[in-house]
């Protein structure tokens, strides 16, 4: 009997600590590291997105995956997008950020890094890589019904960080971008990216309206183009370009309006 007892206790400590929920987020420390963006707030399709650095989010919904249309091209982050890396974009996030994608239709669970911003399709709330779809079982239906979680591996800058605060959007730039050009001169744009994304090229828009005025346009080819500009002074439009590639966007180019 005593043995039984015993027992009981045992087990009602193991579901205990079965019930047990994940460690709690790391606490507010020093200053945030180099490298690490969280980005100004930013609106597409009439939705305005805040990003923050939010340490304990937990959210069900939608999931779906991108591959060879991007892979190559820049992320919001910087980073060249690698379609067989476990990585993923989410809306608010910090870039770099880990969470735990965990598929409800079939238990797979895989931690990816977050290092670009998206989906921008209503219901969705997170847009994996083809690789990290393929280990999750969801790269053949394209969708799938998901928890996502915010986790904290070994090496992660939030484990010894401050969170990120949301920096303000910064006024519009003047000189030395130009106007429109009047009286029969060419325009010249600076001609960033093209994506199919119509919600990620909306998203580069915002992002890019530090270094000038920025535009999506939709191409014959049906692609998406984001360009800076227009600018009459070539050494304006130069520097637009380098401020672009600095970001990531290595074939950012000069185009005629």
């Amino acid at each position: 009997m005593r043995f039984a007892s015993l027992l009981l206790l045992l087990l009602a400590a193991c579901a205990r600590d079965d019930r047990v929920s994940a460690p709690a987020p790391p606490p507010a420390s020093s200053a945030v590291p180099p490298g690490v963006k969280l980005g100004r707030p930013y609106t597409v399709f009439g939705r305005t997105y805040v990003p923050v650095d939010d340490r304990s989010y937990d959210e069900v919904g939608i999931a779906s995956w991108y591959g060879p249309g991007f892979h190559a091209l820049p992320t919001a982050s910087g980073e060249t997008y690698d379609q067989d890396g476990l990585t993923a974009a989410h809306k608010t996030l910090p870039m770099p950020s880990f969470v735990e994608v965990t598929n409800l239709h079939n238990g797979r669970r895989l931690v990816v890094r977050i290092n670009d911003r998206g989906p921008f399709v209503e219901g969705r709330i997170i847009d994996v890589s083809r690789r990290a779809a393929q280990l999750l079982g969801m790269e053949g239906p394209g969708l799938a019904r998901v928890r996502v979680r915010r986790v904290f591996p070994a090496g992660d800058w939030a484990l010894t960080t401050a969170p990120l605060q949301a920096r303000a959007a910064p006024a519009p730039v003047a000189a030395p971008l130009l106007p429109p050009p009047a009286g029969g001169e060419r325009a010249v744009f600076v001609q960033v990216v093209a994506l199919s994304d119509e919600g990620r090229a909306h998203f580069l828009v915002a992002d890019l309206a530090d270094i000038g005025p920025a535009a999506a346009s939709r191409a014959p080819s049906g692609l998406w183009r984001v360009r800076l500009g227009p600018f009459t002074d070539p050494a304006a439009a130069n520097r637009a370009r380098a401020a672009a590639q600095a970001r990531g966007f290595r074939d950012a180019m000069l185009v005629a309006g």
